[in-house]
């Protein structure tokens, strides 16, 4: 029978969506989106310019609509950062909405004429609200912004220990890649300067040009993202509970993104085609360290991170705004209708890797947190420092090495 060995006096901790906890709060055209961020240390370096960074990247990208002409978010920070630094209290966030004064006073008739595939119809047989406009602004993914922006929080913690989160587009409508090597930073900063967040700039051409097409034909383009942790050290995560294990913790993550309607881990859209002995990640030793010959399980096995990149995969639909009418019915008159157009993307695909990094960002945190605890960075530091110099057959990278 095994034995337990604590490691710095760590206290076990349950790892799951309970450590960090946040929500968010504001309509579309509301005065303002909130967030509410709690389980954070103290001690972590965050400033607003910090978050500024990210909701910056999430509102980029080609085929988005007017309404990013007319934001400029930058987040408020009203609690629990003091002189640069968290408290460990819990953080306030505050993104106006500078649409918000041309929809204060304007009269809008009522949204009776459901999109197919928005949240208006199931969200009037759930609330029953007869204007369903009300359900919309809710449902809308301007919620994303608050999303980032706490995100952004989460990336400041893991970089304090070696840990980076990159993505990219693999596929808009019918253009598809299979991407660049994030691990290299010149493929990262050739993806952070395409409009579609692909490395190649010939594959960026061929999106613009789908995107394009769409446009003209009034239509919507959907698409696949690619998101990748570097620098997770093993053991995140658990495979004793449901509830625990990281792959489905960052699943459910990903599918609660706004028209996200697949989702796999490493290579799990493909790998039931295959063998098993070309389904799994070989090993062998290297100086006394285990490496894997492949990463097609993304990092995550058992539940649990194993020392490789974490790789998600996700599926976004093409959004349901149309400008071409959709067959529909309206509420008001209970007869067939074509359904109601609001204000809207082409394609939104680049800002979904955007905001897929951010809770890819607050899964980790949380898992990470799970695993070490402590209420300072300061009580952290040495603990993780104490887990990974007694792992076996492990060899942490320079930017963990360098962060503990």
């Amino acid at each position: 029978m095994s034995r337990y060995r604590p490691r710095n006096g760590a206290r076990p901790v349950r790892s799951s969506l309970l450590i960090v906890r946040w929500l968010t709060s504001g309509e579309s055209h509301g005065p303002c989106l909130l967030a509410i961020v709690d389980g954070f240390p103290a001690g972590i370096p965050l400033t607003e310019d910090d978050l500024a960074v990210d909701l910056a990247r999430r509102q980029m990208g080609y085929g988005r609509g007017g309404r990013m002409k007319i934001e400029k978010d930058r987040a408020e920070i009203t609690s629990g950062v003091t002189q640069g630094l968290t408290t460990g209290g819990p953080i306030g966030l505050r993104v106006e909405n500078l649409d918000w004064p041309n929809w204060r006073d304007k009269v809008v008739a009522p949204f009776t004429k459901p999109r197919p595939g928005h949240a208006d119809l199931a969200g009037f047989f759930k609330y029953g609200h007869e204007d369903m406009r009300i359900v919309l602004e809710r449902a809308s993914a301007r919620e994303t912004t608050m999303r980032v922006a706490v995100g952004a929080i989460a990336r400041q913690l893991l970089s304090q220990f070696g840990m980076a989160i990159h993505s990219q587009v693999l596929r808009i409508g019918r253009v598809a890649t299979d991407g660049g090597d994030l691990s290299d930073p010149a493929i990262v900063n050739a993806v952070e300067a395409s409009t579609v967040r692909v490395a190649d700039p010939a594959v960026e051409a061929a999106m613009r040009a789908a995107i394009d097409e769409a446009r003209s034909l009034h239509d919507t383009l959907g698409g696949t993202i690619e998101v990748i942790a570097f620098g997770a050290v093993p053991g995140l995560g658990s495979h004793v509970q449901w509830d625990r294990k990281l792959d489905g913790i960052l699943a459910q993550a990903f599918m609660s993104i706004h028209a996200i309607k697949a989702v796999a881990i490493g290579d799990g859209f493909s790998v039931g085609e295959r063998y098993g002995t070309d389904a799994h990640d070989g090993m062998r030793f290297d100086d006394g360290a285990i490496v894997r010959l492949t990463n097609r399980a993304g990092g995550l096995e058992g539940g649990i991170s194993n020392g490789e990149p974490i790789v998600v995969r996700a599926v976004k639909k093409p959004i349901s705004t149309t400008a071409k009418p959709q067959p529909s019915v309206d509420l008001a008159t209970g007869e067939d209708s074509p359904s109601q157009y609001e204000r809207s993307d082409v394609c939104a695909v680049p800002a979904a890797g955007v905001v897929g990094e951010a809770m890819m960002a607050i899964v980790l945190a949380d898992a990470f947190m799970g695993k070490f605890g402590g209420d300072n960075l300061a009580e952290i530091r040495p603990r993780v420092s104490t887990y990974v110099r007694d792992l076996r057959y492990w060899r942490p990278g320079p930017a963990l090495a360098a962060g503990i």
